[in-house]
């Protein structure tokens, strides 16, 4: 039995000012290639298929042309939803979508023996069973209590996910009995376990106050595929307790990580086999930090190099300009270059400085710009939606200044306030 464990598509996510449409089209075709090229018997994505609980039509459009297009290959498909998907929205055309050979399972179910799969292997013979476990969400396992404390909660919880995950492994296990032969027992989750290597792009789950649940309290299955941690990762050290990470950068400090999926082969003679399929990187991404020079140098390496694509660029300036003039000379430096700005923004170390030094200086001190930037810092959380409003915002009002001194024909950022 072969089966491809993936996660975190996020289809239909809005890149600051990018559709990620092409990316996510290009991996789903490369994703049908290595099914055939590699004989697979069933796909596992653990949860997170779309970026938001309203995907655009196209995300959805995506979704569909995949599960059609994997039908001539005989593939078993299993979706669990994730924190960013709409129950509802899943749910929709789970019924229609059995008969395409896919499996939904889009929240906990009330009948726990809905949550568990069996899978076939090429044969038509049943390859192995799946613990079909979707983001758990704290409603769903746990009725609340009143006078209970916030340790008391969190223990609650723990316990009542913990349950809930050896309920269908023991299900799983009374099922494996009708079989004449082994068939291994994979389960499956969306959460953030304890010790995983998070990036910018994902965003904390809590589930109530639950922050991580600890891989001991996983029960003993052959392999658990988890999903919402988009760095591809071993979970306790084990080789089979693993998130498959997202197959694209979905945030800068993503880019230069190798992208991947895990095909597992189940044999009941040996452990399970994974190997890496590595995914390739459809929209070339780069971080660059530096000073102005060290940018400017940065930049001039794009100049000869051979880009079929264009480059989307993070840019972290350590710098005491203004961001507004930062952002004329790296724009023209970057013109005739193979690369696109997405993000332009000053270092953490000098936002830190700005706001020491912030205590010794009156408003009159400052100019137009310097206030609007201070204003900012005061919101950084250090999170990519927020860049994305702030970059928004921060075009915004330079059009708006640069609108008043055509206005006025006198520079407004050029004296204090």
């Amino acid at each position: 039995m072969r089966i491809i464990h993936t996660s975190d598509w996020h289809l239909g996510q809005y890149f600051f000012t990018k559709s990620r449409a092409a990316e996510h089209a290009e991996f789903l075709r490369w994703l049908t290639e290595k099914v055939t090229e590699h004989q697979v018997d069933a796909i596992i994505v653990a949860g997170d298929v779309f970026d938001t609980t309203s995907p655009p039509s196209y995300a959805r459009e995506l979704y569909n042309q995949f599960i059609v297009g994997l039908q001539p290959t005989g593939c078993q498909l299993v979706v669990l939803g994730g924190n960013h998907d709409s129950v509802a929205m899943l749910n929709e055309s789970r019924e229609l979508l059995t008969y395409l050979n896919t499996q939904v399972i889009a929240s906990v179910a009330q009948q726990p023996e809905q949550q568990l799969i069996v899978l076939n292997n090429a044969q038509g013979e049943p390859g192995a069973l799946v613990c079909a476990i979707p983001f758990i969400r704290a409603r769903d396992v746990l009725s609340s209590q009143a006078g209970q404390s916030g340790s008391e909660k969190q223990q609650a919880l723990l316990e009542a996910i913990s349950q809930h995950y050896q309920q269908i492994y023991q299900l799983a296990k009374e099922k494996q009995q009708q079989y004449a032969r082994h068939l291994p027992i994979i389960v499956t989750g969306h959460l953030t376990t304890v010790g995983a290597s998070t990036s910018d792009s994902v965003r904390e789950i809590y589930i109530g106050t639950l922050d991580a649940f600890p891989a001991q309290a996983f029960p003993p299955a052959d392999y658990i595929a988890l999903g919402h941690i988009h760095r591809p990762q071993k979970v306790a050290k084990s080789d089979y307790i693993r998130y498959s990470g997202s197959p694209i950068p979905l945030s800068f400090d993503e880019s230069g990580q190798e992208k991947s999926v895990a095909m597992v082969d189940f044999s009941s003679q040996a452990e399970p086999q994974i190997t890496l399929l590595t995914v390739p990187q459809f929209q070339p991404m780069q971080l660059i930090k530096g000073d102005i020079e060290q940018i400017k140098s940065a930049l001039e390496g794009f100049r000869d190099r051979q880009q079929q694509k264009t480059v989307w660029l993070d840019i972290e300036v350590d710098s005491r300009l203004y961001l507004n003039d930062l952002q004329r000379q790296i724009q023209q430096m970057a013109e005739q270059l193979p690369v696109e700005v997405i993000l332009l923004r000053r270092s953490k170390a000098l936002t830190q400085q700005a706001i020491q030094r912030q205590e010794k200086e009156t408003l009159s001190e400052l100019t137009v710009n310097e206030v609007f930037e201070r204003r900012l810092v005061q919101d950084d959380d250090d999170n990519q939606s927020t860049r994305q409003q702030h970059q928004r915002v921060r075009q915004l009002f330079h059009s708006l200044v640069e609108e008043m001194e055509q206005q006025t024909e006198q520079p407004v950022d050029g004296g204090a306030v």
